[in-house]
């Protein structure tokens, strides 16, 4: 056995020590583990169901079953690029978000638990017309915000737009898996460029909202392998935050409401935008740690 990565034992000296299911789980935390990876023992489980195309339950099970050869190259490739720094969930080509398995990978940001109050934020804020509307999703990414939104409802229509080509692409790929192509369109364009002239009744956004000077000290797997342009909000973070408030009530229906992600520490400083462009009810949610996530407002007065 290498000194780095598992391989098949060979003679006699290794044969009662067979690869199992259980050993190389252990061996693949254990190697995590040493190179502080955050969740050795899941990232371990999750890429042997992926390399066996099971799940983890089926790892408990079959704790005990050794592995072929080709099992054992598929887990080592998988290792290897979990060990660059790869975010776990582009290996794995999906991420669970708001109940929905989603499409990802380096065209698009991973999706993530902290945005899903952008998606409760804009349910809560527009139940009383929940029969019917027009949204709009800002730099929509993977399209996780659109789509979940629209899942839960139906009978709203739903405009997604991207200014990467590539990155809507991926969007328009999930709109399909995930069966929403009748209620979700997906647009081409800056921020509000695509739909110019048009008018909803709800406008989100998750821009990018991180100030270039932290950039470099970010995780080796967001730094280094998510797009910059879906993380680089500027100097302090708000370039696009003040575009989408600036231009959003050129687009935004009497009554329509404005729901924008933010880092944890730009609340106040983005309710204060809120204010100064008209909106009014202008509110602040929390994540599900405990930080500032998303500021919402209702512009004018309702109709």
């Amino acid at each position: 056995m290498a000194a780095a990565e598992p391989e098949r034992p060979r003679g006699e000296a290794s044969a009662s020590e067979p690869w199992t299911i259980a050993r190389v789980l252990k061996w693949a935390a254990d190697d995590f583990r040493k190179r502080n990876n955050p969740s050795p023992r899941l990232d371990a489980e999750l890429l042997l169901a992926h390399a066996l195309a099971s799940d983890r339950i089926r790892l408990v099970l079959d704790a005990e079953r050794q592995l072929a050869d080709a099992e054992l190259g598929r887990y080592r490739e998988l290792i290897r690029r979990r060990r660059s720094g790869e975010p776990i969930a582009y290996i794995l080509g999906r991420r669970e978000f708001y109940g929905l398995s989603f499409a990802v990978d380096r065209r698009g940001l991973v999706p993530r638990p902290d945005t899903e109050p952008l998606v409760e934020v804009a349910l809560d804020r527009t139940r009383a017309r929940s029969m019917h509307g027009l949204a709009l999703d800002l730099c929509t990414g993977t399209g996780c915000v659109a789509i979940a939104f629209a899942k839960a409802r139906p009978t709203w229509r739903v405009t997604a737009s991207e200014v990467a080509l590539e990155t809507a692409e991926l969007a328009w790929e999930n709109v399909r898996r995930l069966g929403v192509a009748f209620s979700v369109a997906v647009e081409v364009g800056d921020l509000f460029a695509p739909v110019a002239g048009r008018r909803f009744d709800l406008v989100v956004a998750n821009p990018p909202y991180i100030p270039s000077g932290e950039i470099a000290a970010l995780d080796a797997d967001v730094r280094d392998f998510e797009p910059r342009r879906a993380l680089d909000g500027g100097a302090d973070g708000l370039d696009l935050v003040r575009r989408v408030v600036a231009e959003a009530g050129q687009h935004l229906t009497p009554g329509g409401v404005l729901a924008v992600e933010i880092g944890h520490d730009q609340g106040a400083r983005t309710r204060e935008l809120f204010e100064r462009a008209g909106f009014r009810d202008v509110t602040l949610r929390r994540d599900y740690g405990s930080r500032d996530r998303v500021v919402s407002g209702v512009l004018g007065n309702p109709p």
